[in-house]
């Protein structure tokens, strides 16, 4: 693998080089029992000895509370990654189940553990496992997926996360048989939407650039995570509109305007978003190739109802009846609206979106009159603001970085 020698690359060596050797006259024994077991030809992005410019040492710190795992100890938690551990496979690789505990090594806390696996023949696998420490070890909200550690040793690279008990949105949504009730789903929206505003209002924003069913994680009472982060981009700095990358994500959530021209805003974001609220919404996949013809993309068939209050709520998944007050749902209906606009300028930030969910929450089969705060007249600030839409920035107050003075790049 080639020496990439960025900045962020060199910290997650140096530090894993000097947790290694650390473990390695901790635990002799094990390690050289590991060596035996495992021979593997080097690669210089894992080999300390390779040279390299690493100056920026002090970024070594931005990586304290994440584990450097050696191979052997993910491979013993995961009973050497056999099949019955599996919990999904992706495009970076396989994740497995596993359990960390003072047997593992001495301190560790007891904890179910995710194992991510980099597939290495894949061409981004890498670049991914790279991008996903840069970002989660640095970011920690409650509606993130926790980062644990990971592992850079001969040519395996693997990660390290917290064990999401429910699994994917995308699996309760389309896969199981009960059906998940609508405040649960307005509940999943909410904190998926305040995982976004914790990544767009970092100190440099962080785009996710990926954003849809699978990657929304549900833990025991619901929470919901964003997790793999392999795809995701800083944002925009100072005067610049936009970062203009090669266009990678998921078809049916990737906003057109960024497939079009490769430029990335966190508006990007939103309107992905706005497709997962409309999964909500309707119980129906972004692309259901199954569906007759011109029901076959979501956005397509329901923008058109969308914008007619007479037809608004024919989209709500039928599964769903009695369970919702009118006026919630066509709030939501409402806002899905907003965030699927073709003008990005149009969409609301993600902080407007968490002020429109939280009154939702809770919002039964009554009428809703109990709630006191409207959906925002997005419609009213175009008129007052000419052709552009300008919306408050609010800076989520849950979103902390690990280390306070670390910057996302």
């Amino acid at each position: 693998m080639g020496n990439c020698g960025t900045r962020e690359e060199n910290a997650v060596v140096a530090a894993h080089a000097q947790v290694q050797q650390l473990h390695l006259s901790q635990h002799p024994a094990k390690n050289a029992i590991a060596g035996r077991k495992h021979t593997h030809i080097s690669s210089d992005i894992s080999n300390p000895s390779t040279p390299r410019k690493i100056e920026d040492a002090k970024n070594i710190s931005i990586y304290n509370d994440v584990i450097a795992f050696t191979f052997f100890e993910l491979e013993t938690i995961t009973k050497s990654f056999r099949a019955d551990y599996v919990l999904g496979e992706g495009g970076f690789g396989t994740v497995y189940k596993g359990y960390i505990d003072e047997n593992v090594r001495v301190g560790l806390k007891s904890l179910p553990v995710a194992v991510k696996v980099l597939n290495r023949d894949g061409h981004q696998g890498h670049r991914e496992w790279l991008t996903e420490i840069n970002f989660l070890g640095q970011l920690r909200h409650p509606n993130l997926v926790k980062l644990i550690g990971y592992c850079c040793e001969d040519d395996h690279r693997l990660l390290v996360y917290e064990f999401m008990f429910r699994g994917s949105l995308e699996k309760h949504l389309f896969r199981n048989t009960t059906p998940l009730p609508w405040g649960t789903r307005m509940s999943i929206a909410l904190g998926a939407a305040r995982g976004l505003a914790c990544l767009h209002n970092a100190q440099r924003p962080v785009i996710f650039r990926d954003f849809k069913t699978s990657n929304i994680l549900l833990d025991s009472d619901y929470t919901a995570k964003l997790s793999d982060f392999g795809l995701a981009k800083a944002g925009p700095e100072g005067d610049e509109t936009h970062v203009s990358t090669r266009v990678m994500g998921t078809y049916g959530y990737a906003a057109p305007e960024y497939v079009m021209t490769g430029h990335l805003t966190t508006r990007s974001d939103v309107y992905s978003f706005g497709v997962v609220l409309l999964e909500l919404l309707t119980g129906r996949k972004s692309i259901d190739k199954s569906r007759p013809s011109r029901e076959q993309s979501l956005v397509d068939w329901a923008l058109p109802k969308l914008n007619d209050k007479r037809r608004l709520l024919q989209i709500i998944d039928p599964k769903l009846q009695g369970q919702y007050s009118v006026r919630a749902a066509h709030k939501a209906c409402i806002l899905a609206f907003y965030c699927l606009s073709h003008n990005p300028k149009s969409r609301p930030i993600i902080s407007d979106v968490v002020e429109t969910l939280e009154p939702l929450q809770g919002s039964g089969s009554s009428d809703g009159s109990s709630q006191s705060s409207d959906l925002p007249d997005y419609r009213a600030r175009r008129r007052l603001t000419g052709n552009s839409v300008h919306f408050r920035a609010i800076p989520h107050r849950k979103c902390s970085p690990a280390v306070p003075v670390c910057r996302v790049r």
